[in-house]
């Protein structure tokens, strides 16, 4: 059986310590100035500063400001989108498109077991491959029509390297899902800016 290829990005289904994910999120801010659209499912770092004048009931230093993070060993995670506030002018839209200021919904809990699919370039990731770590790659671009990010697990990357972004957990315990091309793991993220304290 093969898996289908649907690149959603990272989703949070649980806690490390078992309980189920609740829907709980951070509210950040995108600023008008940055040019990169946003998705659900899209990781996001933070940049040491914060919204500057008053937006949407939201004092100045009150919104910690988001940029999408690089898919890269090394390269932190601050958490993962799940949301947007809805525009003024279009309460539909499901992504924040280039250049526009936005208040974000990011799941920013470090012990969040996400789910994500992995690539197909070289060879697929196996059941020994649990426990490794990897990097992220954005291989697809964000669905304007879903909403949801195109980032998958690099398998190119696999190994135990400790600066790798995600540690593999396990294969997603599902019927339509096995190993092979598109397959879709559990994992959680290895480097995040609210579990070692690195600053910006």
């Amino acid at each position: 059986m093969a898996n289908t290829d649907n690149p959603t990005g990272l989703t949070p289904i649980r806690h490390s310590n078992g309980a189920p994910y609740n829907g709980a999120y951070t509210e950040y801010y995108v600023p008008s100035t940055y040019a990169t659209a946003l998705f659900v499912g899209d990781p996001v770092i933070v940049t040491g500063t914060a919204n500057t004048a008053r937006y949407k009931g939201n004092m100045p230093g009150t919104l910690p400001e988001v940029n999408k993070a690089s898919a890269a060993g090394g390269a932190y995670l601050s958490g993962v989108i799940v949301g947007f506030n809805p525009l003024d002018d279009d309460l539909t839209k499901t992504y924040n498109a280039a250049s526009t200021e936005r208040i974000v919904f990011v799941a920013d809990d470090p012990d969040l077991v996400f789910e994500i699919q992995e690539d197909s370039a070289g060879t697929a990731l196996a059941a020994t491959s649990v426990s490794a770590n990897a990097d992220l790659v954005f291989t697809h671009a964000g669905s304007t029509f879903t909403g949801k990010s195109g980032v998958e697990i690099d398998r190119s990357t696999i190994a135990t390297t400790d600066t790798l972004q995600l540690k593999v957990r396990r294969l997603v315990n599902r019927v339509d899902n096995v190993i092979g091309d598109s397959a879709k793991w559990e994992v959680t993220i290895n480097l995040h800016t609210q579990r070692y304290l690195t600053g910006v």
